[in-house]
C-alpha cells in the first residue's frame, strides 16, 4: 500500500473510530486500527466487540483530491501510537507507505516514522446486518435524546441490563428509557417510523451511546439507523457505528410513575439548580449528597444540607406556584442537579405524591420529557 492523504481528513477520521478501541482489550489486533485503501478511497475501522466503528474517507471530497493513491493495500496499526503521532505531524500531506512483512512508513515534512503494522486477514470481519429494519433520526434530536437520559444508567455491571437505554418505538413514537433503580429518565419524540414498525426491549449500553453522541452532527441531519437481531447500526454520511444489543429484559419501569399528585410545585429552573448547586457543596463532603426541601406556607421553599463539621447551606426560593400538602423531602443532590441541567426550560414542574413516595421533574405538564429521583428517608 502506499498513497498521500490529507491530515485534516486522517486526522478527523481517527479520532472517530478511535473511540471503539478499548485499553482492556485481550485480543492484541483489537488494540489497532485497520487501514483499507483502494481506488475508491480509504476505511479505517476500529472495534472493541461491543462497538465498531468505521469511517470512510473518499478520494476526493468537495472538488479537492483528498487521497492519491499509488497502491492499493491494507494494514492494522497500533492505535496507541497511530492516534497520538498522525494528530503531531507537521505537515498537512501524510505519506503512507506499507511494504512486506507490513513495515509501514509515515512520512509528513521532515518527519519519518517506522511503525511495525499487523495483518490485516487477522482482523474480526465487521457484523453483516440485513437492513430491513431501518428507521431515520434527526442527528440533533437523537443526540438530545441520549443527553437527556444517558446519565441515568446504572454503573453496576451486575445488572448489565440496566446500564443500558432501553429503545421502544410504537406508532411513529420513540422512547428512550434509562433507570438505576434509585431514578429513571425518560424522553419520548414522533419520528419518521411506518405506523406497523414495533421495537421493543432493544437496550443500549449508556457509556456507548454517550460515544455515538460525540460523534452524531450537531445539525438537522437524517441518521439511518438499522435494527439487526442482536445489533443495531447508525449510519451517518462517512461513518459507520456498530453496537450490539445487551442480552436479557429490561424491567418494567411504568408502575414507578404517579399518574396524579398530591403536591405540585412550579419553580425557576435556573435558581433551583443554582440553589442545589450550592448546598451540594456541603453534602458532597459528608458523602451523602442529601439536600433537604422544605414547602412554607408562604409559597417559598427552603433548601439546606449540613456538614457536622463545616457547618450549613439555607437557601431560600420563591416558587411561581405550590399547590397542595406541604412537605419536607430529602433527596441526593447529585441525581437532582443531573436531571435539572437537561431541562431545557425556564421553568420546571415538580409533582410529589408523598415525602417517600418517587420525584416526578418535568419542564411543563405536557412533555415528552420526564425525569424521577426516589427521595431519602432521614432521622431529622
Amino acid at each position: 500500500m502506499k498513497l498521500t492523504i490529507l491530515k485534516e481528513y486522517l486526522n478527523e477520521a481517527i479520532q472517530h473510530v478511535s473511540k471503539a478501541i478499548s485499553s482492556k482489550t485481550t485480543i492484541p489486533i483489537l488494540s489497532g486500527i485497520k487501514i483499507d485503501a483502494n481506488y475508491s478511497g480509504m476505511t479505517l475501522t476500529a472495534s472493541d466487540t461491543d462497538i465498531s466503528i468505521q469511517n470512510f474517507i473518499p478520494i476526493e471530497k468537495n472538488d479537492q483530491q483528498v487521497i492519491d493513491l499509488k497502491q492499493p493495500g491494507s494494514v492494522v496499526l497500533s492505535s496507541k501510537f497511530f492516534v497520538e503521532i498522525i494528530r503531531k505531524l507537521p505537515a498537512q500531506q501524510i505519506e503512507i507507505e506499507v511494504k512486506d512483512g507490513f513495515q509501514t512508513t509515515i512520512r509528513s515534512g521532515s518527519s519519518e516514522i517506522q511503525l511495525v503494522g499487523l495483518d490485516p486477514e487477522e482482523y474480526p470481519v465487521m457484523p453483516g446486518i440485513e437492513e430491513d429494519r431501518t428507521v431515520q433520526i434527526p442527528s440533533d434530536l437523537l443526540k438530545s435524546m441520549i443527553k437527556q437520559t444517558s446519565f441515568a444508567v446504572s454503573t453496576n455491571e451486575a445488572t448489565p441490563i440496566l446500564t443500558g437505554v432501553l429503545w421502544t418505538i410504537t406508532g411513529g413514537k420513540l422512547k428512550f428509557i434509562a433507570c438505576d433503580r434509585h431514578r429513571l429518565a425518560s424522553r419520548e419524540m414522533n419520528i419518521d417510523a411506518p405506523e406497523d414498525f414495533a421495537l421493543s426491549n432493544v437496550s443500549i449500553s449508556g457509556k456507548t451511546l454517550n460515544e455515538l453522541a460525540k460523534i452524531l452532527p450537531d445539525q438537522n441531519t437524517l441518521i439511518d439507523v438499522v435494527f439487526a437481531e442482536n445489533q443495531v447500526l447508525f449510519k451517518m454520511s462517512s461513518v459507520l457505528f456498530y453496537t450490539r444489543i445487551l442480552e436479557g429484559t429490561y424491567p418494567d419501569t411504568s408502575k414507578l410513575i404517579p399518574q396524579s399528585f398530591q403536591t405540585e410545585l412550579v419553580v425557576n429552573t435556573e435558581d433551583l439548580i443554582a440553589a442545589i448547586d450550592r448546598a451540594y457543596l456541603l453534602s458532597r463532603e459528608e458523602k451523602t449528597n442529601i439536600v433537604r426541601l422544605v414547602m412554607r406556607e408562604d409559597r417559598t421553599i427552603e433548601i439546606s444540607s449540613s456538614s457536622s463539621e463545616l457547618g450549613k447551606v439555607t437557601e431560600e426560593l420563591a416558587a411561581a406556584s405550590l399547590t397542595g400538602e406541604l412537605l419536607r423531602i430529602s433527596f441526593n443532590s447529585k441525581y437532582m442537579l443531573d436531571a435539572l441541567k437537561v431541562m431545557d426550560s425556564e421553568q420546571i414542574q415538580i409533582g410529589f405524591t408523598g415525602a417517600m413516595q418517587p420525584i416526578i421533574i418535568r419542564p411543563d405538564a405536557i412533555s415528552t420529557m420526564l425525569q424521577l429521583i426516589l427521595p431519602y428517608r432521614t432521622t431529622s
